[in-house]
């Protein structure tokens, strides 16, 4: 069973960091080999800066860069900024500073997040695109 709809999902470092979980393995391993799964610039240097050395380093890269990509673009980035004015005008609460480089890069390129994040679904809202939550809310 695969997560989503069908679309390509951008991996957020909280679904990455719970890939091996036993509630979340099976379908993380479906959606991948289903070719669903996608990268981006900013969730490579967050999961990145947690290598424990040169080595594991080197093999995360490699890994991260095989996948699909959803680039931070000039786009991207006026998204994100528009998102941010929208949910301080509707007096939302913050979202960090990835997230919203993250959300808009899928929804650039049509693609969904997967993730174990609440930010997703107040940014799907503003930039429309698909929230995929990795298991529900507080269930791991």
């Amino acid at each position: 069973m695969r997560y989503g709809t069908g679309v390509a999902l951008v991996v957020d470092t909280s679904a990455w960091a719970r890939q091996r979980h036993p509630k979340v393995a099976a379908h993380f391993r479906d959606t991948a080999q289903a070719d669903l799964l996608v990268g981006c610039p900013v969730v490579a240097l967050e999961l990145l800066t947690t290598a424990k050395d040169e080595v594991e380093h080197g093999l995360l890269a490699k890994r991260l860069s095989s996948l699909r990509q959803a680039p931070i673009t000039q786009g991207v980035c006026a998204a994100a900024l528009t998102a941010s004015g929208e949910l301080a005008s509707a007096n939302q609460p913050r979202v960090p500073v990835a997230d919203y480089l993250i959300a808009a890069a899928a929804a650039e390129r049509g693609f969904g997040v997967l993730h174990y994040d609440h930010h997703y679904d107040t940014l799907a809202d503003a930039l429309g695109f698909e929230s995929v939550w990795i298991v529900p809310p507080g269930t791991i």
